[in-house]
């Protein structure tokens, strides 16, 4: 089992707040680098092009009140993978929030998608941040 995490990033907004905003694909458009194209929403799902990879699809598998919201691959994405989108409360009317991505990759695919994905994550979570200053 491979694991990516995203970095961890301290969020100016109530974990309530944000579980709301990452519950809606729709949101995520404006999370993506300029390498995702095609992008396609509804609130449950998602499909995009990520540039020099492949097609993504997701949509949301369950949603935990204020602290998860868990997404799943579909058919369309080259593998099968759970992403975890984690939030904590801080208490202070901020939360910290992190992307954890879970997959059964053979090595080959591993090491080609393993950076490219880290850093894709690490960005939603950092652009997550600055649109809630």
């Amino acid at each position: 089992m491979t694991v990516i995490e995203s970095d961890k990033a301290i969020v100016n907004a109530t974990a309530e707040d944000i579980f709301t905003f990452l519950c809606d694909f729709n949101n995520f458009e404006q999370l993506m680098p300029d390498q995702v194209s095609g992008w396609e929403s509804t609130e449950d799902s998602c499909l995009f092009t990520i540039q020099g990879m492949a097609k993504i699809g997701m949509k949301i598998s369950e949603k935990i009140a204020n602290t998860e919201v868990k997404i799943v691959s579909t058919d369309k994405s080259p593998f099968k993978f759970d992403l975890n989108c984690k939030i904590g409360d801080q208490g202070d009317g901020t939360c910290e929030a992190q992307m954890i991505l879970e997959a059964d990759l053979n090595p080959m695919i591993q090491l080609m998608v393993e950076k490219p994905l880290g850093n894709l994550f690490s960005f939603i979570v950092k652009k997550l941040q600055s649109t809630h200053q």
